[in-house]
């Protein structure tokens, strides 16, 4: 306990010291008010206002647009068909158990995830037989969902790889080009799509490999390709391994819809397990955001195929050294509900009933909105929405249709006419084809 007298010494610095500080202070800070002057003389005042998102822009329009029709199908997001966001029972299940484990912590995981879900991510993909995996050449880490993953292969690639030239199909999801150019590849295209057919341009994909610079890197999505849902045939997609592989040509595997396609895990997975089978390497992207619906929780994996078990492992201790400095280690919940539905035959089985069955009403969206604009008789061929795969529809709609749909239905969408399926309803799709029929026939 301070005695009197030190109490006294106190007071006299203190006020000595507050002395001191008044008369040294200039005058102008002591009267000026504490917010004066910084607002006009900000160092970040030559900051220019960014534009929206291409793709959250369209979000953001819809939430001011106050109609009680209003359609957004610009979201990638499943809905149902009451037009909500859906939380699988299977993962209810699976956090109500997580939840209630009183044996769980929030300890930091290890700079490469959780081990169980880096080891059952590897077998969705590759399939549990994969000779890859049963000889130890694959390395997995967890990411932050599928845009993680891109990023960090690609800044892996960039610091490790011979080639620094990703060549990406044409058009492609929107975020691509962002990626890769900000992970320090110069970023390329190939032909994908025909605007003519409304399907796969072959021979023009065929055409531009082939040109390609041996060993660049190719931007593949394994399945219901975004934004176009148009998908190679597995004849198809062997002719592209062989020219890719006579190239040396390294694919990169970009997987955000792994059985939420067709409703079969297996069937979206076999692109990538062909290329796996004939022995080269590979990078491959998984995101759990739509076939678990787990978006917010950002739950992903990057896959490194490699030759040998010992080059798998030294590329694993220089993707935790991309890692480290970035985002130093992964969130533990989102990847334990996957690790735990994977693990569990009863709840794993759960999850591909609930899969299916998004991907059944995705695809019976598609017959719904075609059957409509049949019976309207809307100009042109729309059997290209029942023949594209997925959860987006590349409506051959140019922009100024698009704009018209917005003004006069309150239907939004990006500009390039990219709607998603996962946002109609048996109730909406009415709306939907009389806005297409309407702009069609009235716009150019």
């Amino acid at each position: 306990m301070a005695s009197p007298s030190s109490d006294r010494r106190i007071i006299v610095l203190a006020r000595h010291l507050r002395s001191g500080l008044e008369m040294d202070a200039p005058t102008d800070l002591i009267s000026a008010s504490p917010t004066s002057g910084f607002q006009e003389n900000s160092v970040f005042s030559h900051v220019v206002r960014a534009p929206e998102d291409p793709i959250l822009g369209v979000t953001v329009a819809f939430n001011k647009d106050p109609s009680p029709v209003k359609l957004n199908l610009g979201v990638g997001a499943y809905r149902t068909e009451e037009g909500k966001p859906l939380v699988l029972n299977v993962v209810r299940k699976a956090e109500h158990q997580l939840v209630n484990d009183r044996s769980r912590v929030k300890e930091y995981l290890s700079i490469v995830g959780l081990a169980d879900f880096n080891k059952l991510s590897a077998k969705l993909i590759f399939g549990a037989d994969s000779p890859a995996i049963q000889e130890n050449r694959v390395t997995t880490v967890q990411c932050l969902s599928g845009t993680g993953s891109l990023r960090v292969g690609g800044e892996f690639l960039a610091k490790h790889y011979h080639q620094r030239t990703i060549y990406i199909p044409q058009p492609t999801w929107g975020n691509h080009p962002k990626v890769f150019t900000m992970a320090g590849l110069s970023v390329k295209t190939y032909r994908y799509y025909d605007p003519v057919t409304r399907g796969l341009n072959f021979r023009g994909l065929l055409e531009d490999l082939g040109s390609a610079p041996s060993g660049a890197i190719v931007l593949l999505h394994a399945c219901a390709h975004n934004p176009t849902g148009v998908d190679p045939t597995l004849q198809q997609w062997e002719q592209i391994r062989l020219v890719m592989r006579s190239k040396g040509l390294m694919p990169f595997f970009d997987s955000a819809y792994q059985g939420f396609a067709s409703g079969s895990l297996d069937s979206d997975a076999q692109p990538v397990r062909m290329f796996v089978s004939d022995g080269g390497e590979l990078l491959a992207a998984q995101s759990y955001a739509k076939n678990m619906g787990l978006y917010g929780e950002r739950v992903g994996a990057l896959s490194i195929v490699c030759k040998t078990a010992d080059v798998a492992s030294r590329v694993e201790s220089q993707l935790k050294l991309v890692i480290r400095p970035m985002y130093s280690n992964p969130p533990i919940h989102g990847a334990s509900i996957v690790a735990f539905i994977l693990k569990d035959r009863n709840l794993y089985n759960e999850w591909t009933i609930e899969l299916k069955a998004m991907a059944d009403r995705i695809i019976s969206m598609r017959q719904q909105l075609f059957d409509a604009l049949r019976a309207r008789g809307t100009p042109g061929d729309w059997s290209h929405i029942i023949k594209q795969i997925g959860m987006f529809t590349f409506t051959g709609l140019n922009s100024n249709q698009v704009a018209f749909m917005t003004k006069e239905y309150h239907i939004y969408m990006t500009s390039d006419g990219r709607i998603s399926m996962a946002g109609l309803s048996s109730k909406t799709v009415p709306h939907l084809a009389d806005a297409i029929h309407a702009a069609v026939t009235r716009t150019a």
